[in-house]
């Protein structure tokens, strides 16, 4: 059962991944060169249809190769200095920063265009106290023998234990659910998400890099099982957790593992 359950967190933490890379896209659009638009593209009507749905002509800002390779580089650099860390200060960060880089989550692509997230922010300290004590009696039980040999000798390197009281100094704790399926505002009937598993994970890389372009820090937090988050939250059935992320800044005696980045000629293959 671990092996799956360690599968499982392998699935998220690749689609987090491919969202960190898509918000490379998105975050990078402060610096733009244009160009002029063609006398084609002016005459293109602003809207079409589809199969009966409206399709709008997409109107974005050029920018020129030179300018696309300067906001690639500064992108990289920023989030190269992006690291998961464990020791947070209880300095207040603004509400509307935290609702900034979730709106910035929800931009996220998503099979079907069906978001099929949800986002739960908590700040009220006796709320994280119980998520705390909830995610640390599951951690003692997965370090006291449900994961394996194997997979502890490779958090070795990182550091980590059952111990979470970050949860209870942290200013905020992002909790993402994956939503498997949602209901017809107007029949109430059942409908089926499609891709959600993808799509939650895609849109928090998002979130991930969003928070880092903020001045902020976050850690994925993958406490198994993850139920005790549903009950404690009241969240209804057709949602499921999927990512704690404690957000705020870090600590001053903040220490972080000196790892080092696969380079690119290991992670890329060009054809």
């Amino acid at each position: 059962a671990m092996f799956v359950e360690a599968e499982e967190i392998a699935k998220i933490l690749v689609s987090v991944l491919i969202g960190a890379i898509i918000a490379s896209v998105v975050l990078s659009r402060n610096k733009k060169s244009s160009s002029g638009k063609s006398t084609a593209r002016k005459d293109l009507p602003k809207v079409i249809e589809k199969q009966g749905y409206q399709h709008v002509l997409y109107d974005r800002e050029f920018v020129a190769p030179e300018q696309a390779t300067r906001n690639s580089e500064e992108f990289y650099r920023m989030m190269n200095e992006r690291r998961s860390v464990r020791f947070f200060s209880d300095k207040p960060v603004p509400l509307h920063v935290i609702e900034n880089v979730i709106r910035t989550a929800g931009t996220s692509p998503s099979g079907a265009h069906q978001q099929p997230w949800t986002f739960v922010v908590v700040s009220d300290p006796e709320l994280k106290h119980q998520i705390r004590m909830a995610a640390e009696e599951e951690e003692k039980i997965n370090y006291a023998g449900r994961m394996n040999d194997k997979w502890q000798r490779a958090l070795d390197k990182i550091g980590t234990d059952a111990d979470k009281s970050y949860i209870d100094v942290v200013p905020y704790l992002i909790i993402v659910f994956k939503q498997t399926h949602g209901y017809d505002p107007d029949t109430g009937e059942k409908q089926p998400h499609y891709y959600f598993e993808r799509s939650v994970g895609i849109s928090c890389g998002m979130l991930i890099s969003a928070i880092h372009q903020a001045g902020l820090c976050t850690l994925t937090h993958t406490p198994t099982p993850m139920g005790f988050l549903t009950k404690i939250l009241q969240r209804p059935d057709n949602e499921k957790p999927y990512l704690v992320l404690p957000v705020g800044y870090p600590a001053e005696n903040c220490y972080v593992p000196d790892l080092q980045r696969k380079p690119l000629s290991e992670i890329m293959v060009l054809h």
